[in-house]
């Protein structure tokens, strides 16, 4: 990588079901402080810890977020999902994180690259169309096209396109460089951070916001999606358990993280403070035409090649962060494909606080990483109390102190696609 195409960190900005804002996430997520709780979305009480549904009790939840705090102008909310409105925030916090003046920035060489993912309307904004299209019990299709027109509210669907976020970013802060949204479930995050890196690289922008935003709390999606993949400890704040021999399946959970890379010479230029740098990665995908894939090998793959490209020996690594999805098969292939790079290395899973955000996860645990480094301290990974022979990774399960300047995140999807980023302390710090 060129001298002057170095890719450097100046800013991050979680929304968290463990806290928003780099402070408070970083001081829950040392603390151990998990964000599985009761969903108030589905009837139950975050406040008071009382599931008062026994459908998709629990969960990883951001309580107490106010789009309105964050997204301006105010009336932008009204072509705002809940998800993209945690991305605007996540974006607002990186940008005053980085102090970034965006009066002061080339607009043409600043760009968005957002993680993404397909986005379900919520029931009850359906509601009224499906119940005008109800005749003695049945619902009739012919209806759809008269009720559909004259019952949903007519800008619906720009609340729910995956472009809208980078789209509003973009706007919000005049970034007339590249503007693209990657949509690869729990991977998106990632891509998205190296598309945006590759930018940069390539000498068409100096400066992006890059990161990823979703939601799996959505009635629509687990009508859709179904059951399958979820943990059967839904009323348990404890369900997540990456790694651990009891695991059964995964959390539901929502979030966004946003993270400004830009050159170091633009960076420099503009004093700004150094964080990290982002030194090497790698995405591949090993799937197969029936359907299956090699998820160990796409994991050994893309962690061996993020490495390689950033020449760094698994000794000199402070951690891996893992994806760590408290799957029975995904994690096991995932432990063993890291096991054969790094071998025994530290790995913390962060998925045990707060659950699976969807395409937010990869950018939310890069962010975990990225403070890591920063403060040199390893955050725990919770419940991981029964190791699986199955898993032979050595999991961080208190928070510990770690004086090595690397580290590599880690997503994948369960269908083959596998990402890896290897972050860098900054010299300065």
């Amino acid at each position: 990588m060129a001298e002057n195409r170095e890719i450097v960190i100046t800013g991050v900005g979680p929304v968290s079901p463990i806290g928003i804002g780099r402070n408070t996430f970083w001081t829950n997520l040392c603390a151990g402080q998990g964000g599985i709780r009761p969903l108030s979305v589905f009837g139950g009480n975050p406040q008071t810890q009382n599931p008062e549904t026994p459908l998709f009790p629990f969960g990883g939840e951001v309580v107490d977020f106010e789009g309105k705090k964050y997204v301006k102008p105010r009336k932008s909310i009204k072509v705002m999902s809940r998800e993209i409105q945690l991305a605007f925030a996540a974006a607002g916090l990186a940008i005053a994180d980085a102090d970034l003046q965006t009066e002061n920035i080339d607009k043409d060489r600043f760009g968005v690259v957002f993680g993404s993912d397909m986005m379900l309307g919520e029931i009850n904004e359906m509601r009224d169309v499906i119940v005008n299209c109800n005749v003695d019990g049945k619902f009739e299709y012919s209806k759809w096209g008269e009720r559909a027109m004259s019952d949903m509210y007519p800008l619906w669907m720009l609340k729910y396109l995956p472009n809208m976020a980078a789209c509003h970013i973009g706007i919000s802060v005049d970034a007339r460089g590249p503007n693209n949204s990657i949509v690869q479930d729990e991977t998106s995050s990632l891509s998205a951070m190296i598309e945006a890196a590759l930018i940069i690289e390539r000498g068409h922008a100096d400066l992006m916001i890059t990161g990823g935003f979703g939601t799996l709390i959505n009635l629509t999606r687990m009508v859709y999606r179904g059951k399958r993949f979820l943990t059967q400890h839904m009323n348990s704040p404890d369900a997540c358990r990456p790694f651990d021999l009891r695991r059964d399946g995964m959390v539901i959970g929502e979030g966004a993280g946003a993270i400004v890379l830009e050159s170091r010479q633009h960076a420099e230029s503009r004093g700004a403070k150094i964080i990290a740098r982002l030194d090497g990665w790698h995405n591949c995908f090993i799937g197969h035409a029936d359907g299956s894939c090699d998820l160990r090998a796409a994991v050994k793959t893309s962690l061996s090649g993020s490495l390689a490209m950033a020449n760094v020996h698994p000794n000199e690594l402070s951690h891996v962060n893992a994806n760590g999805l408290g799957d029975v098969k995904c994690d096991a292939s995932e432990a063993q494909g890291i096991e054969q790079v790094v071998g025994d290395q530290p790995v913390v899973a962060l998925k045990s606080h707060f659950g699976n955000l969807g395409p937010g996860t990869g950018a939310v645990e890069c962010i975990a990483s990225i403070l890591s480094l920063q403060h040199k301290t390893l955050p725990p990974t919770l419940n991981y109390r029964q190791p699986d022979p199955n898993c032979p990774v050595n999991v961080v399960t208190e928070k510990t102190q770690s004086d090595r300047s690397v580290a590599v995140s880690l997503n994948q999807t369960r269908y083959g696609n596998a990402v890896a980023v290897v972050l860098r302390q900054a010299e300065t710090e």
